[in-house]
């Protein structure tokens, strides 16, 4: 049983996303008090408050309530760019590796693919890649930065790189976008302010499921004229929910309540990375642990990731494999020191046994 969740869950320690978080028992309450209308007609109070919330939190004159992180990418791209431009961004960044070729599907963009430590891109890499883009007689409309970088084992941007890089894009005319599922976890890592990090971007989004505890939901925002364009785009995706303001109040809770101790789950993650990285046959897969996802690698350990994962499930540990020897963990919500400690010993134990 996790932490605030009334059914039941085959993994009582669930490391495979802080998508795996659960409502707390006050979260619940809350959304089930909450005022609801339609949504389509931005009739529905709650859905509007947490927009206002959002709005102010990003810095951005106006947002708009998304199902899902998915769906703000899809339709900021669709409002950013049309048939046959390019968006650049990082190699290892979520619209590439994660989305099912969405970019490619809903709006046929070209994937300018680049290469940075940690998943930050450099002011020079933008630059060199706009120039090489002119040069072959393309046409680029768009940079997208991931913050906090998931591949990177949720590394954060410095507000230095993301200037420097926002400010190449923007020289050579381009809009810039931020997908920022975890912004709030680079936020409690860094100090800096989520409306600092959102001030380079023409549209920025935060989730309210990874790690604060949401059911589903992200908002998006930017000035008035892209968040009607993201409006409209978000019914054409058939996005559209009406009297959502129970989800909209379950994001209401998670910003009031849950943000400020997402430091705990950074914590969780460094006690997880030095217990896992301290078993034979175990490499931390990632220069440094920013926030709250641990990549390792277990090639040493001579079991697959397939193996140890099967051997940890059997127990009620789930994580998740990347590739043949990878694994990833999340700390979130729902786990706590006690959990990270069995959760080693769970895995040490697995791989002793091979």
């Amino acid at each position: 049983m996790t932490s605030g969740d009334d059914g039941f869950t085959p993994f009582p320690i669930d490391l495979v996303s802080d998508n795996a978080c659960h409502p707390t028992a006050g979260m619940r309450r809350f959304m089930a008090a909450a005022e609801v209308g339609d949504e389509e007609r931005s009739e529905d109070p709650t859905v509007r408050q947490l927009e206002e919330l959002v709005a102010d939190l990003t810095g951005k004159a106006s947002a708009v309530f998304m199902p899902s992180g998915t769906m703000c990418n899809i339709v900021a791209f669709f409002v950013w760019c049309r048939s046959g431009e390019a968006m650049l961004l990082h190699e290892e960044t979520h619209p590439v590796y994660s989305k099912y070729a969405g970019p490619h599907i809903h709006n046929r963009i070209e994937l300018h693919k680049l290469a940075g430590r940690c998943g930050v891109l450099a002011g020079e890499t933008v630059e060199r890649a706009l120039r090489e883009i002119d040069s072959a007689g393309g046409t680029a409309r768009l940079l997208t930065l991931e913050n906090t970088h998931n591949r990177s084992g949720g590394s954060v941007w410095s507000l230095s790189e993301t200037e420097e890089a926002c400010r190449a894009a923007r020289a050579h005319g381009l809009a810039t976008h931020l997908d920022g599922a975890r912004l709030l976890h680079a936020v409690a890592a860094s100090g800096v302010s989520a409306a600092e990090y959102c001030a380079p971007f023409d549209s920025a989004w935060i989730d309210l499921s990874k790690g604060l505890g949401c059911p589903m939901g992200a908002v998006m925002a930017g000035d008035e004229q892209f968040v009607e364009a993201a409006r409209q785009a978000k019914y054409l995706f058939g996005g559209v929910t009406h009297k959502a303001g129970m989800m909209a109040a379950a994001g209401i809770y998670a910003l009031r309540h849950h943000v400020e101790r997402l430091v705990e789950d950074h914590e969780r993650a460094e006690e997880l990375a030095s217990g896992l990285s301290g078993i034979r046959g175990v490499e931390l897969d990632q220069e440094r642990v920013d926030t709250n996802l641990v990549y390792i690698d277990i090639a040493g350990s001579g079991l697959t990731a397939a193996d140890l994962l099967a051997r940890m499930a059997s127990a009620g540990v789930r994580m998740k494999q990347i590739d043949e020897t990878r694994v990833r963990a999340v700390t979130h919500l729902d786990i706590t020191s006690a959990h990270v400690r069995t959760a080693v010993a769970t895995a040490e134990a697995a791989c002793t046994d091979s």
